[in-house]
């Protein structure tokens, strides 16, 4: 039997009884599905996490890649999992049938993809980015270059990159300084560096196709001169395209996956192929972005998962101690998991872990939902993604660092050691707050730009969500006392938000987003309150109105207990993060001398 990283039963609750994955076959887009298609789909992901990518998942650790003499050698089991992925085809099966794909729901897709990350997290990478460089070909290339490029990409022979970091710029793509030289042949030649490009380079696959971020000679400065290319590692004859690893990060975690940094027309002869509209590759590779960013909390939310999973096991098989009430030292020692403090540690995890993925399906069901409607409709669910993204980045990379934290803490000194997977967990959790776009800029995203977007008609829905789950709630006796709550937090949070807007019409862009991170944290935990008290609604219909027995009303108890965890434990953290907010004194702007005192 597989070691338990996930929960199928939670993912079958909040794809059928949550979100009613099964509704969107209603619509001409999705009417090949059924219930029974979207579990062979999750059946399938479940084949490969065991059998391939759980099994390499330390040995990735322990074993990680090389550069030696211009090529990068990566662990076999990479390899084998494009290979599985592709043959079943795996890789972008949310693609339209046009383009290879199978239209597979988003929501579907992404919770195959929470069950393959939970088994490895660091080569699950290579698919993901591979998707994201081929959605972005067939969103905006030509048709050349997607028959080119994508069947090969979709079958796992290539894989895909995104190159936009650059060493002198970092997180500032106004500063992209790579060229792109146009050709009698209409082609580009392309010179330039990028760093921290994931998948980068490696031997587990026929081709790299990069999909990077250059400036036309004689382009405008700034964002607006920016162009989208396809750079791949050989050319179609398998010649050399004149791509060159430069060097090899050695990082803290997720090192089964390569981050490099490449070099692009070293010799002057690395051919580029620009994608759609020159100067438009900004707005072009902000939807690989986009996706990649809720791909990044979800990659959140399933390393927390594993972490959860190993150390309620843990929990369950380590006795020491003696329960608090019980002072006879005859006695033996009770399980650890009988103890109200691990209890407490264990119950953080379960509701960052179910809040999370809660969160991030629902954003997938937002995007499904763009797909199958039009005109208004369709823009209202556009401006719902949008506002919920950098929340769905943010929360359950954060907060899911924390929730490993605590993982760690239930093993005791054994969390600390190689014994157990919990350090690992950790390691490569971290820089989930770090890949694209740190926390920091997804909450200058939320505050500055996201908030107001078209008027603030984006908040505007997600507060018609809310007070639909809040209505649904009150029918509930014993759930009234949340939706209260809940309806108390959002008052705070809308008062806050007015706070900070009336800030910045001032202008003072510095002095309204000081506390950008503040208000995410802010902002998601209301969020997370939502969904908890959504699932919530869900399971308290079950109990009354199916009458479950054993496992079955084990399960729905066990959600309505962890709601009642998060709106006491968690939620009253606003409290303190709204006073700050509303604080007149900003201390964080003096002079450095200040800090450096």
């Amino acid at each position: 039997m597989a070691v338990q990283t996930f929960s199928r039963r939670n993912l079958n609750f909040l794809l059928h009884e949550v979100f009613r994955a099964e509704d969107l076959t209603q619509h001409a887009y999705f009417q090949d599905y059924s219930r029974e298609a979207f579990d062979m789909v999750l059946d399938s992901a479940t084949e490969i996490s065991e059998k391939i990518l759980l099994p390499a998942f330390a040995e990735g650790d322990r074993t990680p890649p090389d550069l030696r003499n211009g090529e990068v050698k990566v662990h076999p089991a990479a390899g084998q999992f494009l290979k599985a992925v592709g043959e079943a085809g795996l890789i972008g099966t949310g693609f339209s049938v046009e383009h290879g794909g199978q239209q597979l729901p988003e929501l579907v897709n992404s919770a195959a993809a929470f069950i393959l990350g939970a088994g490895n997290n660091s080569l699950i990478m290579f698919k993901g980015l591979t998707e994201g460089a081929a959605h972005l070909i067939t969103s905006f290339g030509s048709p050349e270059l997607v028959e080119t490029y994508v069947p090969n990409m979709l079958a796992g022979k290539w894989t895909g990159t995104m190159c936009l970091t650059e060493p002198q710029a970092g997180s500032a793509l106004a500063d992209v300084a790579t060229t792109a030289t146009p050709q009698a042949d209409g082609g580009y030649r392309i010179r330039g560096q990028k760093v921290f490009i994931s998948a980068g380079e490696h031997d587990q696959a026929d081709n790299i196709i990069h999909l990077l971020l250059a400036r036309i000679d004689g382009a405008p400065k700034g964002t607006k001169g920016i162009s989208l290319f396809v750079v791949p590692k050989k050319r179609l004859d398998g010649s050399d395209n004149d791509v060159t690893p430069t060097g090899l990060y050695h990082k803290m975690g997720q090192k089964a996956t390569p981050a490099m940094h490449l070099t692009f027309g070293e010799r002057g002869d690395c051919h580029g192929y620009l994608v759609g509209e020159a100067h438009k590759g900004l707005a072009y590779m902000f939807q690989m972005m986009n996706e990649a960013r809720l791909g990044v909390g979800l990659c959140g939310a399933y390393i927390a998962s594993a972490a959860y999973y190993a150390s309620l096991r843990y929990a369950q098989e380590r006795p020491q101690g003696r329960r608090l009430n019980n002072k006879n030292p005859d006695e033996p020692p009770t399980l650890i998991v009988n103890h109200p403090d691990v209890r407490r540690m264990l119950l953080f995890q379960k509701a960052v872990v179910e809040g999370s993925l809660s969160l991030i399906l629902e954003a997938c069901r937002y995007f499904d939902l763009t797909r199958v409607t039009e005109g208004q409709e369709q823009e209202d669910y556009e401006l719902l993604l949008d506002l919920l993204t950098p929340i769905a980045k943010t929360y359950p990379a954060e907060a899911g660092v924390r929730a490993v934290s605590e993982g760690m803490q239930v093993l005791g000194g054994y969390g600390y050691t190689e014994d157990f997977p919990l350090e690992q967990y950790y390691r490569d959790i971290r820089i989930t707050t770090i890949y694209e776009g740190t926390t920091t800029i997804q909450s200058l995203d939320l505050l500055a730009r996201k908030v107001t977007q078209k008027g603030g008609r984006g908040l505007q829905k997600l507060l018609a969500e809310i007070t639909q789950t809040l209505d649904d709630a009150r029918t509930f006796d014993d759930l009234q006392p949340y939706a209260n709550r809940l309806s108390e937090e959002i008052t705070r949070l809308q008062g806050v938000t007015r706070h900070l807007m009336a800030l910045l019409a001032t202008g003072d862009a510095e002095r309204a987003c000081a506390d950008a991170t503040l208000y995410m944290e802010q902002f998601s935990l209301v969020t997370i309150a939502w969904q908890w008290l959504k699932q919530a609604v869900v399971a308290k219909r079950a109990l009354v109105g199916g009458a479950p027995d054993g496992d079955e009303a084990a399960f729905y108890e066990a959600k309505l207990h962890t709601m009642k965890f998060f709106f006491h434990y968690e939620l009253p953290k606003t409290l303190g993060l709204a006073a700050r907010l509303l604080d007149t004194e900003a201390l964080t702007l003096p002079t450095e001398a200040v800090v450096m005192l």
